[in-house]
Protein backbone atom coordinates (compact mmCIF):
# COMPACT_ATOMS: atom_id res chain seq x y z
CA UNK A 1 0.00 0.00 0.00
CA UNK A 2 1.55 3.17 -0.98
CA UNK A 3 -0.15 6.48 0.13
CA UNK A 4 -0.54 9.19 -2.20
CA UNK A 5 -2.44 12.20 -0.08
CA UNK A 6 -3.29 12.41 3.54
CA UNK A 7 -6.03 15.04 4.24
CA UNK A 8 -4.14 16.16 7.25
CA UNK A 9 -7.24 18.90 7.88
CA UNK A 10 -9.46 16.50 8.35
CA UNK A 11 -7.97 14.96 11.35
CA UNK A 12 -7.88 18.56 12.73
CA UNK A 13 -11.18 20.03 11.62
CA UNK A 14 -13.33 16.62 12.46
CA UNK A 15 -13.59 13.44 15.52
CA UNK A 16 -12.92 11.14 13.01
CA UNK A 17 -15.00 7.57 14.07
CA UNK A 18 -15.80 5.30 11.51
CA UNK A 19 -12.81 4.61 8.50
CA UNK A 20 -14.02 2.75 4.91
CA UNK A 21 -12.13 1.90 2.20
CA UNK A 22 -13.52 2.57 -1.21
CA UNK A 23 -12.41 2.63 -4.85
CA UNK A 24 -12.75 5.81 -7.21
CA UNK A 25 -14.09 5.57 -10.49
CA UNK A 26 -11.44 7.76 -12.74
CA UNK A 27 -11.42 8.64 -16.26
CA UNK A 28 -8.16 8.76 -19.07
CA UNK A 29 -5.10 9.40 -17.25
CA UNK A 30 -6.43 10.42 -13.87
CA UNK A 31 -4.60 7.09 -12.82
CA UNK A 32 -1.38 8.29 -14.39
CA UNK A 33 -1.38 12.01 -12.80
CA UNK A 34 -2.60 10.64 -9.59
CA UNK A 35 0.35 7.72 -9.53
CA UNK A 36 2.21 11.04 -9.90
CA UNK A 37 1.18 12.80 -7.02
CA UNK A 38 -1.20 15.26 -8.90
CA UNK A 39 -4.34 14.76 -6.39
CA UNK A 40 -5.30 17.13 -3.75
CA UNK A 41 -7.90 16.55 -1.16
CA UNK A 42 -7.84 19.88 0.33
CA UNK A 43 -11.30 21.69 0.48
CA UNK A 44 -13.07 18.28 -0.92
CA UNK A 45 -15.79 16.24 0.82
CA UNK A 46 -18.17 13.41 0.11
CA UNK A 47 -21.86 13.60 -0.65
CA UNK A 48 -24.86 11.00 -0.83
CA UNK A 49 -26.59 11.45 -3.68
CA UNK A 50 -29.36 8.63 -4.60
CA UNK A 51 -27.70 5.64 -3.86
CA UNK A 52 -24.14 6.71 -4.75
CA UNK A 53 -21.47 8.26 -3.46
CA UNK A 54 -19.76 11.00 -4.86
CA UNK A 55 -16.11 12.46 -3.81
CA UNK A 56 -16.48 16.01 -4.94
CA UNK A 57 -14.23 19.10 -4.99
CA UNK A 58 -10.93 17.10 -5.22
CA UNK A 59 -8.30 18.12 -7.35
CA UNK A 60 -6.46 16.09 -9.60
CA UNK A 61 -3.77 17.59 -11.91
CA UNK A 62 -4.37 17.37 -15.76
CA UNK A 63 -0.99 14.68 -16.71
CA UNK A 64 1.11 16.35 -19.01
CA UNK A 65 1.35 13.64 -21.57
CA UNK A 66 -2.18 13.21 -22.27
CA UNK A 67 -3.37 14.25 -25.76
CA UNK A 68 -6.55 14.60 -26.80
CA UNK A 69 -8.97 13.81 -23.97
CA UNK A 70 -8.35 15.58 -20.81
CA UNK A 71 -11.07 15.54 -17.63
CA UNK A 72 -12.11 18.39 -15.55
CA UNK A 73 -9.94 18.65 -12.65
CA UNK A 74 -12.65 19.14 -10.19
CA UNK A 75 -15.15 16.80 -11.62
CA UNK A 76 -17.03 14.81 -9.01
CA UNK A 77 -16.24 11.51 -8.64
CA UNK A 78 -18.05 8.04 -8.09
CA UNK A 79 -16.74 6.02 -5.18
CA UNK A 80 -17.46 2.59 -5.27
CA UNK A 81 -19.20 0.85 -2.15
CA UNK A 82 -21.34 -1.63 -1.60
CA UNK A 83 -25.32 -0.62 -1.27
CA UNK A 84 -24.79 -2.19 2.58
CA UNK A 85 -22.16 0.63 3.11
CA UNK A 86 -23.63 3.08 1.35
CA UNK A 87 -27.02 2.66 3.69
CA UNK A 88 -24.80 2.68 6.60
CA UNK A 89 -23.56 5.76 5.45
CA UNK A 90 -26.43 7.72 5.15
CA UNK A 91 -28.05 6.17 8.41
CA UNK A 92 -24.32 7.48 10.27
CA UNK A 93 -25.32 11.13 7.73
CA UNK A 94 -28.84 11.37 9.45
CA UNK A 95 -27.57 11.68 12.71
CA UNK A 96 -26.85 15.37 14.28
CA UNK A 97 -23.77 17.10 13.33
CA UNK A 98 -21.84 13.82 11.04
CA UNK A 99 -20.09 14.47 7.67
CA UNK A 100 -18.35 12.16 5.68
CA UNK A 101 -14.82 13.39 4.65
CA UNK A 102 -12.09 11.65 2.31
CA UNK A 103 -9.06 11.01 4.52
CA UNK A 104 -6.70 9.75 2.22
CA UNK A 105 -5.61 8.70 -0.99
CA UNK A 106 -3.54 5.82 -1.78
CA UNK A 107 -2.67 3.31 -4.32
CA UNK A 108 -3.37 -0.94 -3.50
CA UNK A 109 -1.74 -3.25 -5.45
CA UNK A 110 -2.61 -1.35 -9.18
CA UNK A 111 -5.90 0.17 -7.71
CA UNK A 112 -6.63 3.37 -6.50
CA UNK A 113 -8.51 3.74 -2.83
CA UNK A 114 -9.96 5.96 -1.20
CA UNK A 115 -10.39 6.81 2.68
CA UNK A 116 -13.46 7.79 3.78
CA UNK A 117 -14.34 8.70 7.15
CA UNK A 118 -17.14 9.32 9.45
CA UNK A 119 -16.81 12.41 11.66
CA UNK A 120 -18.13 14.59 14.26
CA UNK A 121 -17.00 18.71 13.42
CA UNK A 122 -14.66 20.28 16.48
CA UNK A 123 -15.48 22.96 18.09
CA UNK A 124 -12.60 25.88 18.40
CA UNK A 125 -11.84 24.69 21.88
CA UNK A 126 -11.70 21.35 20.65
CA UNK A 127 -9.19 22.52 17.93
CA UNK A 128 -6.80 24.84 20.54
CA UNK A 129 -7.30 21.46 22.66
CA UNK A 130 -5.36 19.63 19.90
CA UNK A 131 -2.68 21.93 18.89
CA UNK A 132 -1.73 21.86 22.58
CA UNK A 133 -1.17 18.62 22.74
CA UNK A 134 1.10 18.64 19.79
CA UNK A 135 3.12 21.05 21.58
CA UNK A 136 3.09 19.44 24.23
CA UNK A 137 3.95 16.32 22.17
CA UNK A 138 7.04 17.85 20.55
CA UNK A 139 8.56 19.66 23.14
CA UNK A 140 9.09 16.22 24.79
CA UNK A 141 10.41 15.19 21.74
CA UNK A 142 12.77 17.95 21.64
CA UNK A 143 14.37 17.56 25.31
CA UNK A 144 14.35 13.76 24.79
CA UNK A 145 16.76 14.41 21.50
CA UNK A 146 18.75 17.16 23.60
CA UNK A 147 19.15 14.47 26.70
CA UNK A 148 20.54 11.92 24.06
CA UNK A 149 22.72 14.35 22.55
CA UNK A 150 23.95 15.72 25.69
CA UNK A 151 25.08 12.17 27.23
Amino acid sequence: MKIITNNKKAYYDYFISDNLEAGISLQGSEVKSIRAGGISLNESYVKIIGDEVFLINCYIKPFEKSSAFVPDSKRMRKLLLKKQEISKLKQKVLEKGLTIVPLKVYLKGSLVKVEIGIGRGKKLFDKRATLKEKAVKREIENESKNLRVGS
